[in-house]
């Protein structure tokens, strides 16, 4: 999942949901009424997991956040897995895919002029062709994993939500659904980097499971695999899926969203210190690195236990 689909999520959360993956912008983000978060994605999710505080800012304050050079990169890579499956399959080839690159980003940038700035300093283009060519060489390296010529896609990019039996909206973005003659689902995802160690895999894993929940919710049918594909280090990771899984990634899901709900109406977003922080856009805004959030834009009614709001926040 590249960044125009990460600022997609963020930018539906209080909101209606898009009709696709395009970003509508920061900027944009920054200019709606702020709403009380009513869906919830596996980034969304994730970003509670990691920091409420950072929920918060993302999803709430909307604040604006400066795109990478790598998760844009991503963005353009997924982009060119997508849009192959286009060609008839003879024509799926990584010399094809490599040319489409450039063109991929040539689109986005029309499509957010803003992401100059990330070559802005790059008079001779040097840092922008090297950037290109990593990008190439991610697409060239996904066809050692998987071959193109042999798969017919029943969805790519595919925007899925639903609501539980609790209320609960679940939303997000599948890179690619593949439906086998027999029936059997597999939902795959494209990571631009490389795989993490086993015990740092299960944030990977949940957001596909939260994904094979939704579809399997939507459908009726479990997915009967899910499957990472790490270009970065040519890696691919599989997992079959039960419906015990399901539910219990369920279960995680509506404690999840109870604690935002209470996060919500108390504004009592919680800041959790991790090596993360050091990647954090919102350092000049949290407790943590001397900041002040910005003035909570809802209504909020006093913390149960007489807590005190942006104090630290215990694990989930």
């Amino acid at each position: 999942m590249g960044w125009s689909t990460e600022q997609a999520e963020a930018g539906t959360q209080g909101g209606e949901a898009g009709s696709g993956g395009e970003a509508a912008g920061a900027e944009a983000r920054s200019e709606v009424q702020p709403r009380p978060p009513v869906a919830l994605s596996p980034s969304r999710a994730s970003d509670f997991m990691q920091c409420p505080l950072l929920y918060r800012f993302r999803v709430i304050d909307r604040l604006p956040e400066k795109p990478s050079a790598a998760a844009t990169r991503g963005t353009v890579v997924h982009a060119v897995l997508e849009r192959l499956f286009d060609a008839p399959a003879v024509e799926r080839t990584a010399v094809e895919a490599r040319a489409m690159v450039p063109g991929e980003w040539e689109k986005l940038l029309a499509k957010r002029p803003e992401l100059a700035e990330l070559f802005a300093d790059d008079a001779e283009g040097e840092r922008l062709a090297q950037w290109l060519a990593e990008a190439e060489a991610l697409v060239e390296r996904w066809f050692s994993l998987e071959d193109p010529t042999r798969l017919e896609p029943a969805d790519r990019e595919l925007y899925v939500e639903t609501v539980l039996d609790s209320g609960l909206q679940l939303r997000g973005f599948i890179d690619r659904v593949d439906v086998a003659p027999t029936g059997e689902v597999r939902i795959v995802d494209y990571k631009t980097g490389k795989a993490p160690r086993p015990q740092f895999a299960e944030g990977a894993l949940f957001q596909m499971k939260f994904y094979a929940l939704v579809v399997w919710r939507l459908r009726g049918v479990l997915p009967r695999r899910l499957q990472l594909v790490y270009l970065g280090s040519g890696d691919v990771v599989t997992y079959d899926p039960s419906e015990a899984d399901l539910r219990g990634v369920e279960r995680k899901l509506l404690a999840l969203w109870e604690a935002i709900q209470l996060a919500t109406a108390t504004g009592d977003w919680r800041p959790r210190p991790t090596k993360l922080c050091g990647w954090c856009d919102h350092q000049a805004h949290c407790p943590e690195f001397g900041g002040t959030p910005p003035v909570y834009p809802l209504r909020v009614r006093p913390p149960e236990g007489g807590g005190v709001p942006q104090g630290r926040m215990g694990d989930i």
